[in-house]
């Protein structure tokens, strides 16, 4: 039985694979403590580990984002340095103090953070003397720089050869020294004013520091790169816990017709405006032989400003283990979490989505043909309405869907992240017993000489 701490900010897309993790390494008789929001207390004690809180000033919580008044008139790169800098360089030092706290006072066979919880970089740049094997868990696509691919976040496809290789490579250095410089010189003064050393790789690959970097998907939803560090496993997806208590509306007999389904969320945390993908894909789809069924991440419905159609059904929230089953289409903001739900079920997506790291998702949406991708936060009725005709009519769409249905269900992610942590804690063991073995030869060695 290992002693695990949990590390994750409270956003849905980040705990809630974390929570699944959690419950996984409970059931198996390991004691887990996870440090998030107290909004999540009752969701941490539901899945058997020991709560701790992490207080708002060290959290990124849903809305927080969209709210920010400085964020408003921002956009493109300018935003995710923003986001960067302000959500998840910000609260390093807080995040630290816990940690530094937790260790203090228990004893950690291994520790899996959210990879965006920045307040972990302070000891895996440090001596690392006492610090329990690290297990990064990403939240979002695979960013890392290599010369296979372009530099992330501007939802490049990849470009190999040898003129790929010098583009990658020539549009990395651009974007690490000048486009997401200011992130990456904003966590170095961070850093300074811990008198902690400074990152030893760009801010992005900071998740590369830890002793393993897991990547909840398939390698067939990922760019292929010939330099992929070790410490770099994929695991395949980690759904969250089955949904329970999901009492169906009224209409939900209108999903078992012969019209096809057409289901669109912008998510959780980009779900300020509704006008930028819920209320245009209504609009496309009113008249249409379909069933629409939008859901809108936690709003309230009257949020939604135009009349709805009647082949038209809105909730706050439908679990996607109930509704997915159902859809023949998802539209989505390129949620990665959501979108690889939707995968895993062998749903086609399009998608539209230019904030956060969606970019790089809706790129790897339509590079492996499982969708289209709009390449925009905001599209409008016509070209939803022309994507979502192409996918419901043309099978190829589906097909490469059901490939990667394929896929993630020949791979159990909380499974293979339980023998990950098994791994690292096998191998601090041998690494402390031949410290062990090394210092009683050389005792005996300096006792011979003397």
């Amino acid at each position: 039985m290992a002693e695990i701490l949990i590390a994750g900010l409270s956003a849905a897309g980040h705990i809630t694979p974390l929570l699944a993790i959690a419950g996984g390494l409970a059931h198996r008789g390991d004691k887990v403590t996870v440090l998030t929001s107290t909004r999540h207390a009752a969701k941490v004690n539901a899945c058997g580990a020991r709560f701790h809180p992490l207080p708002p000033e060290a959290d990124l919580a849903d809305g927080q984002v969209d709210e920010c008044p400085d964020r408003a008139g921002l956009s493109g790169l300018k935003k995710l340095n923003f986001d960067i800098t302000e959500f998840f360089v910000g609260p390093m030092p807080r995040q630290a103090e816990i940690l530094t706290e937790l260790f203090a006072h228990n004893h950690f066979d291994a520790v899996i953070v959210d990879s965006v919880f920045l307040g972990i970089v302070p000891f895996l740049v440090g001596s690392r003397a006492g610090l329990p094997p690290v297990l990064a868990f990403t939240p979002m696509p695979l960013m890392i720089a290599s010369r296979d691919t372009g530099p992330a976040g501007l939802g490049m496809l990849p470009a190999a050869g040898p003129l790929g290789r010098v583009r990658n490579r020539t549009l990395t250095g651009l974007s690490h020294k000048v486009l997401l410089g200011p992130s990456h010189r904003a966590a170095n003064r961070m850093l300074d004013a811990m008198n902690a050393p400074r990152l030893p790789v760009f801010i992005l690959d900071a998740g590369l520091l830890a002793d393993r970097y897991i990547v909840p998907t398939v390698p067939a939803f990922d760019y292929p790169r010939s330099d992929l560090p070790a410490q770099v496993r994929y695991v395949g997806a980690v759904h969250p816990l089955p949904s329970r208590r999901f009492r169906r509306p009224s209409w939900w007999h209108e999903l078992n017709g012969d019209r096809p389904v057409v289901h669109v969320t912008q998510g959780t945390v980009d779900n300020a405006d509704l006008g930028r993908l819920l209320e245009p894909t209504i609009e496309a789809l009113r008249g249409e032989d379909v069933v629409v069924v939008a859901t809108t991440g936690g709003r309230d419905v009257s949020d939604i400003k135009i009349p709805l159609p009647s082949n038209t059904y809105v909730a706050e929230f439908i679990p996607h283990d109930v509704l997915l089953p159902k859809v023949d289409v998802m539209v989505s903001n390129a949620g990665y979490g959501a979108v690889q739900r939707a995968l895993c079920a062998g749903v086609p997506l399009v998608v539209a989505g230019d904030t956060e790291d969606k970019p790089e998702v809706a790129a790897r949406v339509g590079w492996s043909g499982a969708g289209i991708n709009l390449r925009t936060g905001t599209p409008t009725p016509r070209a939803l309405r022309n994507a979502i005709g192409a996918v419901l009519h043309s099978p190829h769409y589906r097909s490469c869907a059901r490939n990667l249905q394929t896929a993630f269900a020949q791979r159990d992610g909380v499974a293979e992240i339980a023998l990950l942590v098994d791994e690292v804690i096998a191998e601090r063991a041998m690494r402390v017993t031949r410290q062990q073995t090394d210092r009683r030869i050389n005792s005996r060695a300096d006792t011979i000489q003397r």
